[in-house]
């Protein structure tokens, strides 16, 4: 018998979380299959989409980290779909840092359309430079 593969995990305490933002989301007519539903592929814009309003909140940006030489890439991402999510639905999605050491990140986010529960996932970044090679994140500005 084969041995199955782990099972990623989209679940998590948000009342753990380090910090948390919440970003608006308007749902997009591109964002959406024919029948109105939207697409799988668009929850990761929207996960990033979130964490880069919770490091523009906490007064940093994407812009400098990587003119700084240094670039989050995503090594993991795992989604649980609840619910879908709709053509013009206003939802919040609740990105949650979980985890943070020297040169790794990990989130969890909750979308919502008002209180119901879309979707769970979580991702882990690490912070590598333009060759690949893992790095310390910058704290603060120089």
């Amino acid at each position: 018998m084969a041995k199955s593969r782990p099972r990623r995990e989209s679940s998590f305490d948000p009342a753990a979380a380090l910090r948390s933002h919440d970003t608006s989301i308007r749902v997009r007519y591109c964002e959406c299959d024919p029948m109105g539903v939207v697409h799988h592929a668009n929850y990761a814009i929207w996960f990033e989409m979130g964490r880069t309003e919770m490091l523009r909140s906490d007064g940093g940006n994407y812009r400098d980290l990587e003119a700084a030489g240094r670039f989050l890439v995503v090594v993991d991402l795992a989604v649980r779909f609840r619910q879908p999510a709709r053509y013009d639905d206003e939802l919040t999605l609740t990105t949650h840092l979980l985890e943070a050491s020297r040169a790794r990140l990990r989130h969890g986010y909750e979308l919502k359309r008002g209180p119901t529960l879309l979707s769970t996932a979580t991702t882990s970044l690490a912070c590598v430079d333009a060759d690949g090679s893992l790095q310390e994140i910058p704290i603060g500005s120089d």
